[in-house]
């Protein structure tokens, strides 16, 4: 466990419920300033709720969700200042140029008239998007877009972004590409990211830590070695040989949340959103 001084995020006992359903169920949870941290878990764990109680999307009682030890109860606008947030379903305007996208969102984060140009052109040019910033969004690759979205979070210049699932629908280079932007920013900025994915080599590869949530808590928290590692000990506890394959992070999801395809792994329109958002970035 994190000092607070030193915590970017943390959850305590956070629960949130949809009238009868409980989609977050006593997390525990604390992010490092500075680190990737990964939260992982089948469609239903309550990954998107938990991200929407951090950035104060969905209200929490006081105490539940500090962000850099501000109460997201008691002092959300505070805690939305310090925000990055590129969510699952798109948000880029198709009608919009990427320039006044990136400019709508420093309007609506409330960067500085005298600074909104520079700070659109500093995000812009973050993401390697210069050259296009004049073109019509509506005119991006899957990959441009996720981009744009990258740089509407970082124009506010926040000290801790939030990604939920910001490379679906992406082809392998593409994603690639995304995470060579988020690392290139982080490495020259210094800000957390906290991030969820499907994706377990994009876990492994890039993030210092990972949280493995299933319905509602997390179930297993170290770095993608240490679970690795961990299943490995108790594969051969239950009399696996020492020469057998070393396990993936991968195996250490099924470990954790089994086949995820059973009565709490979302419903139909958590499976529509995605395959909404997969077909507009593809």
């Amino acid at each position: 466990m994190t000092r607070d001084a030193d915590q970017a995020v943390a959850c305590t006992r956070l629960v949130y419920a949809f009238g009868e359903t409980t989609a977050v169920d006593g997390l525990d949870l604390t992010v490092a300033k500075g680190e990737v941290f990964g939260l992982l878990g089948p469609n239903g764990a309550g990954k998107t709720t938990a991200i929407r109680c951090i950035t104060t999307l969905l209200p929490v009682p006081a105490r539940m969700v500090r962000v850099f030890g501000r109460d997201a109860a008691k002092d959300a606008m505070a805690v939305r200042r310090l925000l990055g947030y590129v969510p699952q379903q798109l948000s880029a305007d198709a009608s919009l140029t990427g320039r006044e996208n990136v400019a709508l969102f420093a309007r609506v984060f409330d960067v500085p008239r005298k600074e909104r140009a520079e700070r659109v052109g500093q995000a812009l040019t973050a993401v390697d998007l210069t050259d296009a910033a004049d073109r019509l969004a509506g005119t991006y690759s899957g990959g441009m877009v996720r981009r744009l979205e990258l740089a509407q979070a970082l124009v506010s210049a926040p000290r801790l972004l939030i990604l939920d699932e910001p490379t679906i629908g992406l082809d392998p280079i593409a994603r690639t590409g995304v995470w060579e932007h988020i690392n290139a920013v982080r490495a020259a900025t210094g800000m957390t990211v906290l991030v969820t994915t499907h994706y377990m080599d994009e876990a492994d590869q890039y993030c210092d830590r990972v949280g493995l949530m299933h319905h509602g808590r997390i179930r297993a928290l170290g770095t993608p070695a240490e679970l690795r590692e961990g299943l490995g000990e108790r594969r051969r506890a239950a009399g696996a040989a020492a020469t057998d394959p070393l396990p993936t992070l991968e195996d250490v999801f099924r470990d954790i949340a089994g086949s995820g395809l059973d009565e709490k792994s979302g419903d139909f329109r958590d499976v529509r959103s995605t395959r909404r958002t997969a077909n507009r970035v593809g």
